[in-house]
């Protein structure tokens, strides 16, 4: 699991049967540096499948890979990254 900011949400044209209703969101990851507000800390933007409405500019735990789907099961859904929680803040 992964700590990623918020940057954008994203529209579909055409997507698969089992995401119909889906919301998309545009996450930063972010490391420790990244966290303390530093520019370097920040990753590759992703896609991800969420849920849980995050606005932009939230900060939010991404699961992905195998783990991304996982809450779907039994039934599979292709996705490679989940919003698992937003996060309301952070001690270091």
């Amino acid at each position: 699991m992964r700590i990623a900011e918020v940057i954008g949400k994203v529209t579909l044209s055409a997507m698969h049967p089992s995401l119909e209703g889906a919301r998309w969101v545009i996450g930063v990851p972010l490391s420790a540096e990244g966290l303390k507000g530093k520019r370097k800390g920040r990753g590759e933007p992703i896609v991800i499948y969420d849920e849980l409405f995050a606005g932009d500019g939230a900060t939010i735990a991404v699961s992905e890979s195998a783990e991304a789907s996982a809450p779907f099961h039994p039934e599979q859904k292709p996705i490679n990254a989940y919003n698992a929680a937003i996060i309301d803040s952070i001690n270091m």
